[in-house]
């Protein structure tokens, strides 16, 4: 475990996967993060690479090779994940590519990490460095999983998440069978900026948008006022997830998404899938902002 803290908030950082796993005020000890409980979810907020979500069969082609890879890719389970640098406000991890990550994913790469603490702001920083000597296809992406309700004197239907921008959004709807983005849509925000939280909402699995104008969400309690907010100007994709029993929300900044029900399993042509030139790098971050009102 790697501990980050300054006069606000600490974090602290799992070794598997470096997982960020707590973040915490500072004056109160109230905590933001979901606790993990292991009969529900047992994560607090997976790093995603180098896909997100499922693939068909668990698999994908590249050049006339089938390869597979698991729900998210395997950085999220990774032990080979190393701290390879701190500083009084940030932690930066690092996963190079090795014999066993090129048998399900056959480019050479180097993924970073940085968790970068200033004032009462968590900045999630990816980046990915293709270290081939040919295009390397990806996506990245973050899965926090934010406590809700917070406090004691709430429930979970006392919160919502309000977008920064009146929307009029359908989520994609997921084969419940397969993990795949199915042809079906279901308009969530009509004309509208919030969404009311409810168990109810994700019996079909996550809420999955590709067409938001928003690109910060915050996640507010109407009794309480606004508990954290998510910001994600570099992620195009946006997926709203929880177990139907958790209390806990999942605000998931994607750079990809999951395989669609018709794909051809092609990874240079999948939705969302990014294209980084030989020898460059690639970098993406967002940022969890804790109100200060919660932090006194």
């Amino acid at each position: 475990m790697h501990i980050l803290q300054n006069n606000k908030l600490k974090i602290a950082v799992k070794n598997i996967g470096a997982e960020l796993c707590e973040i915490s005020s500072i004056k109160n000890k109230t905590p933001f993060m979901w606790d993990a409980n292991p009969n529900v979810w047992n994560s607090y907020a997976p790093n995603l690479f180098p896909i997100i979500g499922a693939l068909k069969n668990d698999t994908y082609l590249f050049e006339n090779k089938k390869y597979n890879l698991p729900k998210h890719g395997f950085v999220r389970h990774s032990k080979n994940i190393k701290l390879q640098k701190q500083t009084e406000n940030s932690l930066t991890f690092v996963l190079f590519y090795d014999e066993e990550s090129l048998k399900s994913y056959p480019f050479k790469f180097e993924f970073y990490i940085t968790y970068l603490l200033v004032d009462n702001n968590v900045q999630v920083i990816h980046s990915v460095k293709n270290c081939d000597d040919r295009t390397m296809h990806f996506s990245v992406g973050g899965h926090p999983a934010f406590k809700c309700p917070v406090f004691e004197n709430e429930n979970y239907s006392d919160y919502s998440l309000e977008f920064e921008h009146v929307e009029n959004a359908k989520t994609h709807l997921i084969n419940m069978n397969n993990g795949l983005i199915s042809s079906k849509t279901e308009p969530i925000l009509e004309n509208s900026d919030n969404i009311k939280l409810t168990h109810d909402l994700f019996k079909r699995d996550a809420l999955v948008f590709k067409d938001l104008k928003s690109k910060k969400v915050t996640l507010k309690s109407k009794l309480n006022g606004n508990i954290l907010s998510v910001s994600y100007h570099d992620f195009p994709y946006l997926g709203i997830w929880a177990k139907p029993e958790g209390d806990y929300v999942c605000i998931e900044p994607w750079l990809g998404i999951a395989d669609s029900e018709n794909t051809n399993q092609d990874f240079k042509t999948k939705e969302g899938i990014l294209h980084l030139q030989a020898g460059k790098t690639f970098e993406a971050s967002y940022t969890i902002e804790i109100n200060n009102n919660h932090l006194v």
